[in-house]
């Protein structure tokens, strides 16, 4: 997956730029560009009105530009593989923590039953304080494992928002930058989509670059 370098980015992925002296080249790109926007002003009727408004048709003309080359879907795509392989992870570790927590649970219950069993009765009363204070004592353990792995989970999904937002921002697409803004975020993710829906197209239609 190649990223365009900052000055590429900063100048909006100028393709015509680099064969403007080829009429073929640049009549080829003007009429990808033509497609692309098209396919976008059609894909974003779709979208709440709330965004549709915000997607003006610079916006949509830039973002077409951007998509041009093709090298915006490969992007996105190595952006998603690492975000499913990210959710996929942080899912294993939290099943895994929920088994801990149900065997010690198990082994507790386990202990107490034997303990019981084997209980004088002029003890009984003492033996579950006891074992009601260590159910308890299991009980607060597990609480603050499952939050601080919900914390974590959260902690590492935002960053990789913030990965997202600073790769696309450094290719140049357009609506794409740093920010934790939630409207913000909601555009972005629409954005997303929009490319996305637009390479399935281009994809079954076998008219990607």
């Amino acid at each position: 997956m190649i990223l365009v370098n900052g000055s590429e980015a900063e100048c909006g992925m100028d393709t015509y730029s680099a064969v403007r002296d080829d009429p073929s080249d640049a009549a080829r790109l003007q009429e990808r560009h033509y497609y692309l926007l098209s396919e976008l002003q059609t894909l974003v009727k779709d979208l709440p009105s709330s965004f549709q408004q915000r997607l003006s048709y610079t916006t949509l003309s830039d973002l077409a530009q951007a998509l041009i080359d093709g090298t915006v879907y490969e992007i996105v795509q190595g952006l998603l593989d690492i975000q499913h392989l990210t959710e996929k992870n942080l899912y294993n570790q939290r099943q895994k923590l929920h088994s801990e927590h149900r065997a010690l649970k198990q082994d507790l219950v386990r202990k107490h039953k034997q303990a019981l069993q084997t209980c004088k009765s002029h003890n009984l009363a003492v033996l579950k304080t006891n074992q009601r204070a260590e159910a308890e004592a299991l009980d607060q353990r597990v609480k603050e494992e499952q939050r601080m792995m919900d914390e974590k989970v959260v902690a590492e999904m935002d960053q990789k928002v913030l990965d997202q937002q600073n790769t696309l921002e450094k290719a140049g697409v357009p609506g794409f930058y740093i920010t934790t803004n939630p409207q913000e975020v909601m555009m972005q993710m629409n954005l997303l989509e929009l490319i996305l829906k637009l390479q399935q197209k281009e994809t079954v239609s076998g008219s990607l670059p």
